[in-house]
């Protein structure tokens, strides 16, 4: 197998992509895509340019190096090492600059042209229109009309932004990985819930510390470690030292994000200029549902004003309670802050507690990770007409072979339903195992219920050291529909995460927030493997970043109903459904601090529209002290100022362009997902005509139609804020 990353084959060969295959392999790529658009460019005058020699042409000139660039991404998200890494960003530069030639190669640009002008491209409809039109767009917004000299900047400018981003996030890995906190006395965990005390304790005893006799228990900074003990914890002194630990990412020391945001957003503003925006969120967001940076702060700002009076209300209640809970007397906003940052989430946790008589962690038994999978499974096949199943999977990477003590891998133990989905049942599409990256990777097929294999898609749900932050979606391959006599070409997918793992002899339990978690990240899974578009480049996720959250968002609120809950949220032990007063409990907590959260969403947003907006006016200030100004009246007033979180804000400033001038997508889809679900809600949650009719008019169709139109096909109309504001009890 002389080029691994290279390989067309639809599983995977993981075992086959080693480090030092990433060089030569995407040399390679680059070669024979080079070679497709330099024969594009080379038009013989002679030629009758058609859309099947022009446009789909350059669609399938890029798909081999696109596909293994892909892998190798991927990888470097899941599978960190330094031989990778160093591989990695020796291509990284390369692989840029070519892309950034694409849409600024002379020649291939006046063959379009040519061809947008010929009565062909004129009488174009539908999909085949709408892709000569993005095209033409793609190439205008990316500078094809630029002088020579201006094309050569871009092209310096995407080489530089897309090594710089990629540092950025090395050094939020690095640096979160870089600390740990090993604690030998367990009266210093009191408060701490046991879930989050036994994961602690397997970890410590995974890297070396502690026995049985004498157990330690090991903390870091990745989510699922961190939070339970700046909620729980009764020690100060404990959240004290996370809480400043964690202000370290991206921040202290050789990891130290602020010259490289500085440096971002210098050259994202010259990329702007060069492209005749006056700034960079009027260039991301000129093809958005937005339009441009003016609409997307009002629309920030308004939202601001709607919920201001009740996030100042919110916080003062917490001073409050606070106070009267240490005898103390609350500091209102006149006399100074009263709470420090490694304060809030946990007496905000203990005043849900007294109000509500409702503990998060009370729901923890019922949300053991294979049955919340299978719920949403389950889910998914009756109101989008799908099958699921799973598949048997191995890892033959040869470091699998050591196994990951103290860990239950995602689907061990499982329930009935993961049985039954299992590919012992005779459904499965291969009687082999399918190859994956890591022990705990899970594989899955999606078909429909006629039988069509629509795509695959690998899970990966719990932190590693070699592994990202967050959660995220993503895709290997795009598949077709059949056309004419030929067989559908089915999508693969992925979805990972960083989720509580299991600990001793429990399974993975997981809090509510991390069940909203998986279900948005499937969300945007079955957007992509349900892309019933003819072109590559118009399906699944390649939409509007404002729309793009509308398919995950929605997924989300069928983690607060109780018809659907049912499915899924059964006793790890049992087999009970979540107790009438538990739930009851869960729902009167739902809008808890309602404003806090949105107002928290709006201040990150706030500050990337800002950033970019007013880039000449901040370039030259202090990074914390233009953070601190931008977000005024955003943020609850603190003892301790925190640094702002931007040097670790992977959103903003981990790609090229990623979020950037976009985190206020998930908000403005929000105001699309409260809507559209209210359709699910007046016809039936798991009404399987209404949730046909959401593949159909927003799942399978991608950006062959633009959102808007999108929207109102599902709809009969165009989005109302007061949904979301409802919900949030925000009205």
């Amino acid at each position: 197998m002389p080029h691994p990353f290279l390989e067309s084959d639809f599983h995977i060969r993981w075992s086959t992509l080693t480090p030092d295959h990433v060089e030569p392999d995407i040399d390679v790529a680059l070669q024979q895509a080079r070679e497709s658009i330099d024969a594009l460019a080379a038009c013989d005058p002679d030629t009758r340019l058609t859309f099947e020699n022009t446009i789909i042409a350059l669609e399938r000139s890029t798909e081999s190096l696109t596909e293994a660039w892909g892998k190798v991404g991927h990888l470097d998200a899941v599978s960190n090492s330094d031989d990778l890494r160093k591989a990695y960003n020796a291509m990284l530069p390369k692989v840029s600059e070519f892309y950034s030639s694409i849409v600024l190669n002379d020649d291939l640009w006046t063959r379009i042209k040519a061809f947008s002008q010929s009565g062909e491209a004129k009488a174009l409809a539908g999909v085949q229109k709408r892709l000569l039109t993005e095209t033409l767009e793609d190439f205008v917004t990316s500078g094809a009309d630029l002088p020579a000299g201006k094309k050569e900047r871009l092209r310096e400018i995407e080489k530089e932004l897309a090594q710089i981003t990629q540092k950025f996030s090395e050094n939020v890995l690095d640096s979160t990985n870089a600390w740990e906190l090993v604690i030998e006395d367990e009266a210093k965990l009191e408060g701490l819930p046991p879930t989050a005390r036994e994961t602690a304790q397997a970890d410590a005893f995974k890297k070396g510390h502690g026995t049985e006799e004498k157990p330690a228990w090991r903390f870091t900074l990745h989510a699922p470690s961190m939070i339970p003990v700046m909620e729980h914890a009764a020690s100060e002194e404990l959240r004290k030292t996370v809480w400043e630990a964690s202000t370290g990412i991206g921040h202290k020391d050789s990891y130290d994000n602020t010259g490289l945001i500085a440096r971002i957003l210098e050259l994202r503003h010259e990329k702007a200029d060069l492209l005749g925006e006056e700034h960079f969120a009027d260039h991301v967001l000129r093809r958005r549902m937005a339009k441009d940076g003016k609409s997307a702060l009002k629309f920030i700002e308004d939202l601001h004003t709607r919920i201001q009076d009740a996030f100042h209300r919110e916080t003062e209640e917490l001073q409050i309670y606070k106070a009267e809970k240490t005898g103390g007397k609350a500091a209102i906003s006149q006399s100074g802050p009263d709470l420090e940052p490694w304060e809030t989430a946990y007496w905000a946790e203990q005043r849900r507690k007294e109000l509500f008589d409702f503990d998060d962690e009370d729901l923890r038994p019922y949300f053991s990770i294979d049955r919340v999978l299978d719920g949403m499974f389950a889910i998914a096949e009756k109101i989008f007409h799908i099958r699921i199943l799973h598949v048997d999977s191995e890892c033959r990477i040869p470091e699998c072979h050591a196994g990951v003590p103290g860990r239950r891998s995602l689907g061990e133990g499982g329930s009935p339903a993961t049985d039954s989905r299992s590919a012992a049942d005779g459904r499965a599409a291969s009687s082999s195992a399918v190859e994956v990256w890591h022990p705990e990777v899970k594989f899955f097929e999606i078909h429909d219920v006629e039988g069509d294999h629509l795509g695959s898609f690998y899970a990966d749900w719990h932190p590693r050291e070699s592994k990202r932050s967050g959660a995220w979606m993503n895709y290997l391959k795009t598949g077709l529909p059949p056309e004419d006599d030929a067989h559908r070409r089915p999508h693969l997918g992925l979805i990972c995460g960083n989720l509580t793992p299991s600990a001793g002899d429990k399974p993975a339990l997981l809090t509510h927030y991390e069940v909203e978690t998986v279900f948005h990240e499937f969300g945007h899974l079955l957007h992509h493997l349900l892309g019933n578009v003819q072109y590559k480049s118009l399906n699944g996720v390649n939409v509007v970043w404002d729309f793009v959250e509308l398919p995950s968002q929605i997924m989300e609120n069928f983690c607060w109903e109780r018809e659907t809950l049912d499915i899924f949220a059964r006793h790890y032990k049992t087999d009970e459904p979540i107790p009438d007063d538990l739930f009851d409990k869960m729902i009167a907590a739902r809008n808890y601090m309602s404003a806090t959260t949105t107002m928290r969403q709006l201040a990150f947003s706030k500050m990337d529209l800002e950033l970019h907006i007013k880039y000449l006016e901040y370039k030259d200030r202090d990074l914390d002290d233009a953070v601190d100004e931008i977000l005024e009246g955003y943020l609850a007033p603190l003892k301790t100022k925190p640094p702002t979180m931007a040097r670790r804000f992977t959103h903003l400033f981990s790609s090229p362009t990623g979020y950037a001038a976009g985190y206020y997508s998930y908000k403005w889809a929000e105001v699309l997902d409260a809507d559209a679900f209210m359709r699910f809600r007046k016809e039936g949650v798991l009404n399987p005509a209404v949730g046909k009719e959401f593949r159909e008019k927003i799942l399978s169709r991608g950006n062959a139609e633009d959102a808007a139109v999108l929207f109102r096909d599902f709809m009969g109309r165009d989005p109302d804020i007061s949904a979301l504001l409802e919900r949030s009890g925000l009205a």
